[in-house]
This record gives structure tokens, sequence and C-alpha cells, in this order.
């Protein structure tokens, strides 16, 4: 059961980019968690995420593989905290989550951007050992997203009034 929840149900093994495919599957589990319970529904699933993904990825990694490509429930931790502001964001203008699409897209972007250029924090975490370095750089390049999506959404609200 623990190999299934790191791969996310054997997305992980799609090739190629089986982080890519993790990520762009987090998008609709995200939609699902967001109209079933409102962003704080989708704060609590990361929580939970990012617990039982710890848990998986120890043991995926015991069998030799420091960072196994075909874990992929980091970049579903990840990708989820990229998309907080979109989630928050829409329920604060009362709006439709999916009605902020250029978010979704900018934080999937985003989120990929930081995961495989590694910047900072998200490279000194990717350099870790064990389980908390998987799960960490995926944590930070989805803060960077996040952030991003907020630059992006103040630009965009703000200084060219979309």
């Amino acid at each position: 059961m623990l190999h299934q929840i790191a791969t996310v149900f054997g997305i992980g093994h799609l090739r190629p980019a089986p982080g890519t495919w993790g990520s762009l599957a987090a998008l609709p589990m995200a939609l699902g968690l967001m109209w079933a319970g409102g962003p704080w529904l989708l704060v609590g699933a990361t929580v939970v995420v990012v617990v039982i993904g710890f848990v998986a990825v120890q043991a995926e990694i015991s069998v030799g593989d420091p960072d196994p490509s075909h874990v992929v429930i980091d970049e579903v931790a990840g990708q989820w905290v990229a998309l907080f502001p979109v989630a928050f964001g829409a329920a604060a203008a009362g709006t439709s989550y999916t009605a902020l699409w250029p978010g979704w897209v900018a934080a999937f972007v985003l989120f990929r951007l930081f995961d495989i250029w590694k910047p900072g924090p998200v490279g000194w975490a990717d350099r870790r050992q064990g389980a908390s370095g998987v799960m960490m750089d995926d944590l930070f390049a989805g803060l960077f997203a996040a952030l991003g999506v907020i630059v992006l959404a103040a630009l965009s609200h703000g200084v060219m009034r979309l």
C-alpha cells in the first residue's frame, strides 16, 4: 500500500517525466477537495499527504534509490501548496475555483519550474538525505510557486487591471 501511495496509485510509473504527471494528477484532486470543502480542506489534505507521504517515501527509499523518480506523492503535496492562493483567492472573491484558471496554469508552470530548477532552499532540501529531502524540496518549490502566483495575480489585478 505504501508503494501505491508513493506513486499516487501508479501515476509515478508513467513516462516520460513522472514528476510532471504527478503534478498534473494533483490538479483535479485539488479541485475535488476544494469543491468538497473549500480551501481549508485542501490545506488539511496537504498536511495529511505530507505525513503519509513521508512514511511512503521512507519505505520506497529503503530499497536503495535515495530519490526514486516513480515517487510522486511529493509532487502532489508541492502542487497543492502552489494552489493555496488560487483556493483562498476564489473563496474570498466568492467565485468558482475554475474561474481563476490563469492561477491554475501559473501554479502548475511555476511549481514545475521551481521543482526542476531548484533555486536556493529547494536545492538545499533536494540535497538532504532521506524522505525529508524528497518531500521538502517539493514543498519549498510549492511555496515559491504560491508566492509567484500571488505576485502574478497582484500584477494582473492591480497593475494591469484584468
